[in-house]
Parts: structure tokens; sequence; C-alpha cells
């Protein structure tokens, strides 16, 4: 499985670059290997020929049990969950009512210390116990989410430097060619996925709220093998998972501009991927049309970096804005639960290590983020994230550390973690009227946004489907 994002090497040398810039250029030759609108080299014959290979493969692939060609975005769901539950095996055990009455138990403990570690209230509704297929089938939504902007951006790239002869001719190899991507993403998000599913376990256990809102869950089945060789009773070890879950409930329930901070830096990044289309155009330029009809050649294309998403600073800035405040999540919730749990739990130290160790040595949240994503979250920064919340716990009070979670412009920033004196200073000693009420400013902000989304909703009303009008 690739480190990158579906696939794609993430290579950025000067030769790469230097070549990327020849074919976009003037007078560079097209990606596609056809000649310039116009300028000869296009055969519309061959072009014919590659489709009904094409068509021919996307038949193949699209076979093999379930609605496996069906697609109506740049991934192949259907493809994605097929594959994932596969590798879980023919039949996973059902929950038994023991093993959920003990998650339940868990999270109500874990819950009541909580409350003495932070201001923010409980976020979860319920806590449910997960098999691997419940996590693959509630938290599909979110992966939507955060593959489709990548998925998309990639995809478009794959035609959009098409000449506008070759655009007339290629009609129907432009939707083949997006069927092909789709089913090529699925493919590689459901063995992502599958693996994932066997090992995560809870559902914010990369950091992010992937299941439905008010829903904390832990994994079971993986808790039990994670707790396998550690000196903790499994039954302390559910206690701090579910901690670790609540906190991060609380989080997300309560700093309502998170959510979507999370998805919007995603979303930044797909919008700065700029791809070398000097490797699309030699891949078609060698490519045999005849090998087409064998799937499993042209998987294999697409699998080995043939076409490279360079990295540009947009997609850097984005990728830094992503990871600091990912890093600042697990950083609250490595001190909140250890405030909560450190004294009533004697392993709880030697747990928050061993999950360390586990970010440290690129566990399967990181490899599966970094694959879909294309981020690494690095335990450096996580590190750091915690070390700042504890300083700024220890000197301004608990308090006035979460009021720093009510507004995007009072976190922390990268160069925060680097050195955070400068703005622990900044919270005890300037703008104290920021940080005085913390539920207050986090109420402000709810009620901000639902005026907000209340203002756009009576606008949209207002000027019906009329489609110049500004319904952002």
């Amino acid at each position: 499985m690739s480190d990158h994002p579906f696939g794609f090497s993430n290579r950025d040398d000067d030769e790469s670059g230097k070549r990327r810039d020849e074919a976009n250029g003037p007078g560079g030759s097209d990606p596609f290997g056809f000649g310039a609108g116009g300028t000869g080299g296009f055969d519309p014959s061959q072009l014919g020929q590659m489709l009904t290979q094409l068509g021919q493969m996307i038949s193949g692939m699209s076979q093999g049990g379930g609605p496996g060609g069906a697609q109506s975005g740049p991934v192949n769901y259907d493809v994605a969950k097929r594959l994932a539950r596969q590798q879980l095996g023919a039949t996973v055990a059902p929950i038994a009512a023991k093993t959920s009455s003990a998650v339940a138990d868990a999270a109500h403990l874990a819950e009541l210390w909580l409350d003495g570690s932070t201001v923010l209230p409980a976020g979860a509704s319920k806590t449910v116990a997960w098999t691997a297929n419940d996590w693959i089938e509630e938290t599909l939504p979110t992966w939507k989410r955060l593959c489709d902007p990548v998925a998309e951006q990639i995809s478009g790239m794959w035609t959009a430097q098409l000449p506008e002869e070759a655009k007339q001719f290629a009609g129907p190899m432009v939707g083949m060619l997006g069927q092909m991507g789709g089913l090529a993403f699925g493919s590689q998000l459901g063995q992502a996925l599958g693996q994932l599913a066997k090992e995560v376990l809870t559902s914010t256990d990369i950091g992010l709220p992937l299941g439905p809102a008010g829903t904390a869950a832990l994994l079971p089945s993986a808790i039990a093998s994670f707790s396998e060789g550690l000196e903790q009773p499994e039954s302390e070890i559910m206690v701090f998972l579910a901690a670790r879950e609540a906190a991060h409930q609380r989080l997300f329930a309560h700093v309502p501009w998170l959510r979507q901070q999370v998805l919007g830096a995603v979303e930044a990044y797909a919008r700065g991927i700029k791809m070398d289309f000097s490797a699309l155009e030699d891949a078609a330029q060698n490519i045999d049309p005849m090998m087409l009809s064998d799937p499993s050649k042209l998987e294999e294309l697409l699998s080995q970096g043939t076409f490279e998403p360079q990295t540009t600073p947009e997609q850097k800035a984005a990728l830094e804005r992503l990871e600091t405040l990912l890093a600042l999540i697990e950083g609250w919730v490595d001190v909140v639960v250890a405030d909560a749990v450190g004294e009533r739990l004697p392993g709880a130290t030697a747990l928050s290590e061993t999950l360390r160790r586990r970010r440290a040595t690129g566990g399967p949240a990181e490899q599966t983020f970094a694959t879909l994503v294309g981020l690494e979250l690095r335990p450096r920064k996580v590190r750091e994230a915690s070390a700042l919340w504890r300083r700024l716990t220890d000197d301004a009070g608990m308090e006035r550390r979460d009021g720093v979670w009510a507004h995007p412009d009072l976190l922390p920033d990268s160069t925060d973690l680097d050195s955070p004196a400068g703005f622990i200073d900044s919270v005890i000693g300037g703008g104290t009227g920021a940080f005085d009420d913390p539920l207050a400013q986090l109420a402000e902000t709810e009620a901000r946004e639902r005026d907000q989304a209340q203002q756009d909703e009576k606008k949209s009303d207002d000027t019906g489907d009329d489609p110049d009008s500004d319904h952002s």
C-alpha cells in the first residue's frame, strides 16, 4: 500500500518539475500523447481502438459480485466497501450483550472523571460497541468527505489537458477514464479501510470525528487484541480508551467550527494538487492499446505512481494547518485524559506511552490517513502540542486553556508549538476577556454560526432558484 494519496507518489524533484513546465508551457506536448489541437499527431482511429479496449477493461473490472460498476462520484465506494469487508473474512462475530454492557459502564465512568478535568460538558448522547463491519459502515460517509476532494481534483486533471480536437472524439473515453479512476480509487480505499477496521480502537482513533455526531464508539475486538501482552487489566484499558473517546466527543461537539475546519483543510489540500502531466504523456506514448484489455495491467499502471501530483506551496500550507490542528486535538485529549484518570488508573501513564509508540511507529491510523489524504501526523507535533496544553493548564488554569477553543484565531500555530512561551504569556497577560468564560465564548460562537445559517437560509428562500443569486 502506498504511503501517498491513492497510490500516487509525491515526488517533487527538479527534473520532474522541469518536465512538467515543458509539458504545460507554450509549445509543450499534451499529456495524452496527442498533438496539440490541429497540429497533427491525433489519430481518431487509434482513439476508437482504445475506447473499445477500455470498455472491455471496465466491464471486466466491474464484474465479480455486487454493484461494482455503479458510482456517482470520483470514488467507487461500492467497490471500497466490498473489498474492505472481504479483508475481514467471511464472518465477523457480533457483539455480546455482556461486552456492550461493559463498554457502556466504562463510558459512564470515564464521563464522570472527565467532568473534573475540562469545562466542556459531555458531547456524546450514547456510547456503543462496534464490530469492524460496523466501523466501515458508520464511518464511510466521513471518509467520502475526506477522499472525494482529493479524488475529484486528480480525476479532473487526467482529462483537463486534452486538446479540443481530442475532446470532440474522446467524449466516451472521458467517462470511461472517470469510471476507471473511480474503480482504482475505490480499490485502494477498500484495502486501506479493511486493514484499519481490524486495528482501530475507537471512532476517533485518528483524531477525527469519523462516526455519526453524538455517538461515541469503542471496538471491543480490537481493544482485546491491543490489550494482549500489556500489564494492565483489559477493563482498565477499556476505561482509559473510553475516556479518550469521550474527550474527543466533547471537543468536537462543543467547538462548532472544529469539524468543518478539519475537513476544510483537506479540501484546501486537494485544491492545491498539481499533476505532473509529463509522466502522463510518457505513459500514453509508451502504452500498448491491447494492454488495456487486461485490467490488472492498467491497475498496475495506476498504482505505480505513473501520475504524480506535485507538492505546491498552497498544498504545503494546507497540510501544515491540518497537521497542526490534528496535533492540537490529540495533545489536548492527552492532557485532559491524563488529568481525569491519572490517579485513578495506575497504568494510565504506561498506556499513554504505548499509544505514543503506536503513533511513532507509523501505526495503521497514520498509514491509512497518509494513503488517503497525503498527510502524516508526525509524533513530534503531537508531543509538542501535549507539552503546550500541559504548560497552559499549569500556568493559566483549565478554564482559560479550554477557552482557547472558542475561536480558531485563538489557537496556537505551528510556531507556537515549537516555542510555546509567547503564546502562554498572551493567554495569561493579554486579551484576558477572550478566555475568562470559555463556555460563554463557545456559546456565543455557536449562536453566531446559527444566526449566519438562518440568514443564509432566508436569503436562499427569498432569491428562489435564480442561478445568478449569491448563495455563498
